[in-house]
């Protein structure tokens, strides 16, 4: 199919001889002297006669016409440099005059050189290209594959998880039964013991009420040794408010609560390091609505709240104040300075967005073995190589890391987008549009974690994805 299009498109652009009267042969030669294309019998003339031979001869066309200079009918020959362009003979002194010039032989030679370093120079790329796709086509099959196996191994631990969680289920409840059957038969024992002393009491009783009633006071001399001292038997204790009565008691709300939040934290690292995975890289975000598609939300750590610390609005919102809270000792509090870092620890791409208020707070992110206690430099936010902090600092808005400080625009609602893989760390001022305040491009070998700072007078407030889509209508 493709061969016979092919040849129908020759024979359609063939050219025609033009002294052939009869049947037209195929023209193989045209004459830019002459303006006609001639079939090879007739060719013969210009190869053979003195007057012919210095006529120029092409590739038979049919657009022989545009090798002529339209204003002046001379075969196009010589090359403008200046202009570009092909021109005649007597174009030379119209309108190119002092122009530099060349023949046509020259310049096309030079330009075939100059196609000959494009056509490597395209032969290069395309090989690149293909390399590309070979490389491209192996790492999806390769991320396919790992997709795969990771699908399968998350259903096996799953799995295995729900098993064990089964077991630990029936073992459990294989126990309270146990505990109950152990409890009940106790419980049985111990009311047909008092079954028995309550049979030997009723029959004290009946033998004490019929002494009471008996008029033979000798008798009843007699007898009142036997029934005047009763059986002794031990205290009967009170059931009902037995601290060990019920099995409501066990915490096992404690236990979904501890097992959930270690589900969301460890679901929340895989998932973190499952958006790291990709076969080609993202373009950098520009549009609010770019950023938004890794919007991840934040959760204030009350354990590493400083004293002069107060949080609100469901912790999501950090102040200073001049009240001390007592807040328990733990090991990672910041004791020296107005700190604060979020539960989560980011490692792929995030973003997050803070409202800021006042004149001395910051927002950060930083490793998890920041420093928490003493006022050595390792325990600052920005003057470590741990952390990374945009906001003021000695009365000058900038962002800071490992004591090197740049002076950045003031802005009070902060967008932060983190790469972990990239290394790129950047901040945002968020209005209608993002405008770039810094950005920092490293090798990130941690997780980060999300910090802020503030004193008296400051604030700080982690936006909801609600209220930024909100803000965006």
């Amino acid at each position: 199919m493709m061969e016979t299009l092919q040849k129908t498109s020759l024979q359609t652009a063939a050219v025609e001889c033009d002294v052939c009267t009869t049947e037209k042969n195929r023209a193989v030669k045209s004459c830019l002297q002459c303006l006609a294309s001639f079939c090879q019998t007739h060719l013969q003339l210009h190869y053979e006669s003195p007057a012919f031979m210095k006529h120029k001869l092409v590739e038979a066309s049919r657009h022989i016409q545009e090798n002529i200079c339209l204003s002046h009918g001379k075969p196009l020959e010589i090359y403008c440099q200046d202009d570009h362009q092909c021109i005649c003979c007597l174009c030379v002194t119209d309108n190119h005059k002092n122009h530099n010039m060349v023949s046509v032989d020259s310049e096309w030679t030079s330009k075939k050189e100059e196609l000959k370093e494009i056509k490597v120079a395209c032969q290069k790329l395309i090989q690149e290209r293909e390399r590309g796709q070979r490389e491209l086509s192996e790492a999806v099959k390769s991320f396919k594959s790992s997709a795969l196996e990771t699908m399968e191994d998350i259903e096996k631990v799953f799995t295995e998880l729900i098993c064990s969680l089964e077991k630990k289920r029936s073992e459990i409840k294989e126990q309270i039964r146990a505990q109950e059957k152990t409890e009940i038969d106790r419980a049985e024992e111990l009311h047909k013991h008092l079954d028995q002393e309550l049979t030997e009491l009723r029959k004290r009783q009946a033998e004490i009420e019929k002494l009471l009633i008996t008029e033979d006071q000798i008798q009843c001399l007699k007898s009142f040794p036997y029934v005047h001292v009763l059986p002794t038997f031990e205290d009967v204790p009170s059931f009902t408010q037995h601290a060990h009565l019920s099995f409501k008691d066990i915490s096992i709300s404690e236990f979904k609560e501890v097992l959930e939040d270690v589900c969301q934290q460890q679901t929340a690292r895989i998932s973190q390091e499952v958006s790291n995975v990709y076969v080609t890289k993202s373009p950098e975000p520009k549009t609010q609505n770019d950023f938004l598609q890794y919007f991840c939300e934040l959760h204030l750590d009350p354990n590493t709240t400083h004293k002069t610390l107060t949080l609100s609005e469901e912790n999501r919102k950090v102040s200073c104040s001049y009240k001390v809270k007592q807040y328990p000792d733990r090991p990672e509090r910041f004791d020296e300075f107005p700190y604060i870092l979020c539960r989560e620890g980011l490692s792929g791409r995030c973003y997050w967005e803070v409202e800021c208020s006042g004149k001395n707070w910051a927002v950060a992110v930083c490793y998890r073995g920041i420093g928490r206690k003493g006022r050595s430099d390792d325990s600052k936010l920005g003057l470590n190589k741990k952390s990374w902090r945009l906001g003021y600092y000695l009365q000058s808005f900038s962002f800071m890391h490992a004591k090197a400080q740049v002076r950045v625009p003031v802005a009070s609602r902060i967008g932060v987008y983190l790469d972990h893989r990239a290394g790129t760390l950047s901040f945002y001022s968020v209005s209608d549009t993002m405008t770039l305040l810094h950005r920092v491009q490293t090798t990130f070998t941690e997780p980060l974690y999300p910090a802020f700072f503030a004193v008296l007078g400051s604030s700080v407030r982690i936006i909801e994805q609600r209220e930024v889509k909100k803000d965006q209508m």
